[in-house]
Parts: structure tokens; sequence; C-alpha cells
């Protein structure tokens, strides 16, 4: 499963972090000759939005962007709020509702996101 983006939003709709958990490979460069034959194909694929607002801080929203295969998005979306509560919240030099620029914060979400693809959910135990 794929977890493909995650943000978090402050109260006043700014984003404060960013994360872009898959990028696709790079293709190699082609080269075509004129007239290009096209086929268009129509393909139906979804992405899950999931939004996730905590009691402890009001109007700070952490949406995750994901594969709607993808399980245990509320769990992460926990995680993700606990990660947020150790590593930004809790550092002297940040200030809320200013951009999250911390190592710690992100190698975690990092590792959070890497448990949860591997094993599909993201359990209670992680």
């Amino acid at each position: 499963m794929v977890i493909f983006s995650v943000y978090v939003v402050n109260k006043a709709g700014g984003l404060i972090y960013q994360y872009d958990n898959y990028v696709p490979r790079a293709e190699a460069e082609k080269t075509f000759s004129y007239p290009l034959d096209l086929v268009l194909k129509h393909h139906d694929e979804k992405v899950v939005v999931s939004f996730g607002q905590r009691d402890g801080i009001r109007g700070i929203k952490f949406i995750v962007l994901a594969d709607p295969r993808q399980s245990g998005i509320d769990a992460l979306l926990r995680k993700i709020y606990e990660i947020y509560s150790d590593f930004a919240l809790k550092n002297p030099f940040y200030s809320l509702e200013m951009p999250i620029r911390c190592e710690l914060f992100d190698q975690n979400l990092k590792s959070s996101l890497e448990i949860a693809e591997k094993a599909g959910n993201f359990g209670a135990g992680s």
C-alpha cells in the first residue's frame, strides 16, 4: 500500500509542513517521431484524503493522502500527532503556527510512514 503525502495545516489555513512520501520513478527520456500515435485510456484510481484533528491542539490539521486500500490511517494520524507533540511542540525553538523545521520530527515521521506502508496498517503497538 502507498501513503503519498503528509501535510500539517495551521489554524489560519497555512501549510506549515509537507512531506511527499511517494515519488514516482523518473522514466528514461523517450524520443518520438511525428505524427504521434496516441491512445488515451481512463483509469479510475482514487486517493483517500484523511483529515485528523486532535483535542489538544485546536485548529491544527494533519492531512494524509493515501491509497484507498491502506488501512490504519486513523492510527497513523494519532502517531503523527504524537510525533508533532514530542518533537515540534516540545522544541524550545519552535513557535506555534510557524513552519516545522525539525530533523527529529522528519526522521520519526519517515520511520512511522515506512512501518505503516510495510504492515499495510498501523497498529497501536507501533
